[in-house]
């Protein structure tokens, strides 16, 4: 089915605004992880649906910006965010973008919020991407990201086992701050994107 922008633009942020305050939302910690900077915040490419609108309950009265591809997908995305006041940056940190990256960067040295999907936009699925977590230890940003887990959803055959969640569902977010090291070489953080993807892959 072709999503025409009459969709993307008014009624998917509908149903969003009307979905959202249903869930019953239980967030862990409660109090948000202190950042001298701006803020990366993160969740998977399947958890959508809540992850965006979080980021308005969590970060409340900070300007929030979404790194969203170029695809079509990234146009309905797009057009979706915009209506629930989110600025854009369109492009992908996984393929290094020198413009992606620059914009991420001034964005997040403004104090502000960079809202993204690390495996997104098209995988694999739960694996960061490289240039998402140079950008963050190289400059010493604020990584936090959520693990969205809700006890009732529609379940999509999609790549990333996309999940719509059913109204007043018990959804539960832990947020994990994600201290990155120093990495050396490029073999490092390989490794430890790695590591870090096996660690959340249940999220």
């Amino acid at each position: 089915m072709t999503i025409t922008p009459l969709i993307s633009r008014h009624i998917l942020p509908l149903v969003l605004k009307l979905l959202y305050p249903t869930l019953r939302i239980s967030v862990i910690p409660t109090k948000m992880p202190t950042y001298e900077k701006g803020a990366i915040f993160a969740f998977w490419h399947g958890k959508m649906v809540a992850g965006w609108m979080l980021t308005h309950t969590l970060f409340p009265g900070k300007h929030a910006t979404a790194v969203v591809s170029r695809s079509e997908d990234g146009r309905i995305l797009s057009d979706t965010l915009k209506q629930l006041g989110f600025s854009l940056i369109r492009g992908s940190s996984s393929k290094g973008s020198d413009e992606v990256i620059r914009s991420m960067r001034q964005t997040l040295e403004k104090r502000e919020i960079v809202v993204l999907t690390p495996d997104g936009p098209k995988g694999p699925m739960k694996q960061f991407k490289y240039g998402l977590l140079r950008l963050a230890a190289s400059n010493h940003f604020t990584l936090i990201f959520a693990d969205i887990s809700y006890t009732n959803s529609w379940k999509l055959k999609s790549w990333d086992r996309f999940e719509i969640p059913k109204p007043f569902t018990k959804t539960s977010v832990s947020l994990k701050l994600i201290n990155l090291p120093e990495f050396k070489n490029e073999e490092e953080l390989r490794a430890y994107s790695k590591q870090l993807s096996d660690q959340f892959s249940h999220a």
